[in-house]
């Protein structure tokens, strides 16, 4: 692992988060908020590692604005942020109340108490059951549910999601975490503390080798491969690039099965969501929580 790059890419997204809560009001275009995002990663010297999720209210994750979306933020709004630096990832995300309620409030302080109480928990020989324990503890003395179907993850270069799955709750898993870079990001609830899958989101990751028929969508392609890996990116920036034509070769990129496109995730009884999340960097040094000052 390059730690010095993973070092810069928290560095980055700590400036980019305290920037996005300066800018960020109610009533305000999602797609400026994303595209403002965006840009200040650039300026700082990254890149986004996945497109900004900001997802409102009982959408948990995986929702961005497309190119010509003009939907508004407003009440609970999840603002998950990546940037990579050569690769290496920061992962890093916080909840805005943006309708003065108090269970709202209630809500974001239970995301990232748990949150504190699993980073405090956490170094190379700590039981991947018992970080889940402390966030489902912590989340529960709040009066709320975890969300038991997301998780925290791994992180590689280049592969946001490695392999090894951090819990927000006790699932039993006896393994230790181990040394590495890993996201630990709790979602708490007022709902069934369950999410199902929703509408397309315009997010999409490579899945498969493979190639298109069309010359263009060739073209995109080979943009996609070159300008993002194997990271997730979304409709927007293509649309960036390309114009309306780019949204015809990703259509037929998935349906080639070369595209994955995720799905919005949804409360299962629409309920609201809050979240919470840092990046923490875990090696013969001890540990170090990337995106957090």
């Amino acid at each position: 692992m390059d730690t010095e790059k993973i070092i810069e890419a928290g560095k980055i997204a700590r400036e980019v988060v305290a920037y996005a809560k300066s800018i960020i009001k109610s009533g305000m275009k999602l797609i400026e908020i994303a595209d403002s995002i965006d840009a200040k990663i650039l300026e700082l010297g990254g890149k986004p590692a996945f497109p900004v999720n900001l997802s409102v209210d009982d959408v948990a994750a995986h929702s961005t604005p497309a190119w010509n979306d003009d939907s508004v933020a407003s009440g609970l709004l999840k603002v998950d942020i990546g940037v990579h630096v050569d690769g290496w990832c920061a992962d890093t995300a916080f909840t805005v109340d943006l309708e003065s309620d108090e269970e709202n409030k209630r809500l974001i302080e239970a995301a990232e108490s748990a949150l504190d109480l699993a980073l405090e928990e956490v170094n190379k020989k700590s039981k991947l059951r018992g970080i889940g324990k402390k966030i489902e503890e912590g989340i529960k003395s709040k009066g709320f549910s975890p969300v038991v179907n997301l998780s925290g993850h791994s992180i590689d270069r280049y592969e946001l999601h490695a392999g090894l799955t951090i819990p927000n709750v006790d699932n039993g898993n006896e393994n230790e975490i181990g040394e590495g870079l890993f996201a630990i990001e709790p979602f708490t609830t007022n709902g069934i503390g369950k999410v199902k899958d929703g509408k397309p989101s315009g997010i999409y990751h490579l899945q498969s080798e493979g190639n298109v028929r069309d010359s263009f969508a060739r073209e995109v392609l080979a943009y996609i491969k070159e300008e993002y890996n194997t990271l997730p990116f979304c409709s927007r920036w293509i649309y960036k690039k390309f114009s309306s034509r780019g949204m015809l070769a990703l259509r037929q990129m998935k349906q080639s099965g070369i595209l994955y496109e995720y799905p919005q995730l949804i409360e299962a009884e629409k309920g609201r969501v809050a979240q919470a999340e840092h990046t923490v960097l875990i090696n013969k040094d001890g540990k170090k929580i990337t995106t957090s000052l």
